[in-house]
């Protein structure tokens, strides 16, 4: 009784909050916790005319970084690479030709696997920074649908429009086209596209039939329901309809539900795809903005100064996409609002369950 009346209480506060936000279209939530016998899958508000549904499909955003570090992490522990590697072993002359150049100094040949992989490199990030001139690369997806970008194409954008922000491992700055030339290592190291790595190492091996890579791959099984529309920049837009989503490929250009999205984090947990120790090396967390902490692909919310039994780590997205493990609670949450920069306002509420769900023990 006491279970099902939390669960009703948090499911009228996703209502709530997609009913009074109008830029909020629909909005997916999963609470899974072993220790406290739930899972609680729920969705609210609407995909165009239709409902929204809890096994719809919807864009991950920046949560598929950490489908790509662990297929990295994956690939290290086969012996196939190393963290310590210099990027120049895996990517052409012309991926790594003037790369990285800060105040004359060329450091391409000094960037390293793992300054991509947690964001070290000093390589600027062509999807979220202001470039020296011109529109914020958004607003190009937007305004071009049918341009289809090629992983090596946000590359060169990259040089030719921003500035690198320090020397190689001198600071922390979130990018993109880091994560974009991850995809060409892991390519390169495989023999195969990024995509069919992907279901291979993750989708397959743990049954997220759902799960694809938007404009490269198609799902094990064909949903149901249509991929959840996004409010980006204002406009209601399904991404399926934009190829030139194609430009953020290894950074997050995955499809996925809530249900998969568990799979992924339970297997983690039980080190079905990589080792303990190896997870916990994925762990090592440095600061990034107040309350973010960014470790080798995953993140770490701290939801409260000073009180730690909220914290969470997995990682989020822009589009305010979440995908949470609470290891105090044994708490799995998952889901997404569908709406760039809403980050913010999902942690807020993902703060507010955590918090309804620590009545449980009590």
């Amino acid at each position: 009784m006491k279970n099902e009346k939390i669960r009703l209480a948090i499911e009228k506060k996703l209502n709530g909050l997609v009913e009074a936000n109008r830029g909020l279209h629909n909005a997916y939530l999963l609470i899974h916790s072993d220790k406290y016998n739930i899972h609680w899958n729920m969705a609210a508000g609407q995909t165009g005319n239709m409902s929204a549904h809890a096994g719809q499909p919807y864009h991950t955003a920046s949560i598929g970084k950490a489908f790509t570090s662990v297929i990295i992490a994956m690939l290290a522990e086969q012996g196939k690479l190393n963290y310590q590697d210099p990027i120049d072993r895996y990517l052409s002359a012309d991926i790594i030709q003037d790369l990285h150049v800060y105040r004359g100094k060329d450091y391409s040949h000094q960037i390293q696997i793992k300054h991509l992989v947690n964001h070290t490199s000093g390589l600027p990030d062509f999807y979220e920074d202001k470039p020296r001139q011109g529109k914020h690369f958004l607003e190009l997806i937007l305004d071009e649908p049918a341009r289809f970008w090629t992983p090596a194409e946000t590359i060169q954008w990259t040089k030719e429009h921003y500035k690198t922000r320090f020397a190689v491992g001198q600071g922390f700055h979130y990018s993109n086209t880091g994560y974009n030339l991850l995809g060409l290592i892991i390519e390169q190291v495989t023999s195969k596209p990024y995509q069919e790595v992907l279901h291979e190492y993750i989708f397959n091996p743990l049954g997220m039939r759902d799960s694809y890579l938007s404009q490269f791959s198609e799902p094990a099984i064909k949903s149901n329901y249509p991929v959840a529309h996004i409010n980006a920049n204002g406009r209601e837009i399904n991404i399926e309809d934009y190829r030139s989503f194609s430009s953020i490929y290894s950074g997050g250009q995955t499809v996925s539900t809530s249900e998969d999205l568990l799979l992924f984090m339970q297997a983690l947990l039980e080190n079905k795809l990589i080792q303990n120790k190896t997870l916990s090396s994925l762990q090592q967390w440095n600061k990034r903005w107040t309350g973010l902490d960014h470790g080798y692909g995953l993140m770490r919310v701290r939801m409260l100064p000073f009180i730690t039994k909220y914290n969470a780590w997995g990682h989020l997205g822009s589009i305010g996409s979440f995908m949470l493990y609470n290891p105090v609670m044994d708490v799995h949450i998952i889901g997404n609002f569908n709406k760039t920069a809403y980050l913010g306002p999902a942690m807020r509420f993902v703060l507010g369950a955590l918090r309804k769900i620590s009545a449980i023990g009590h």
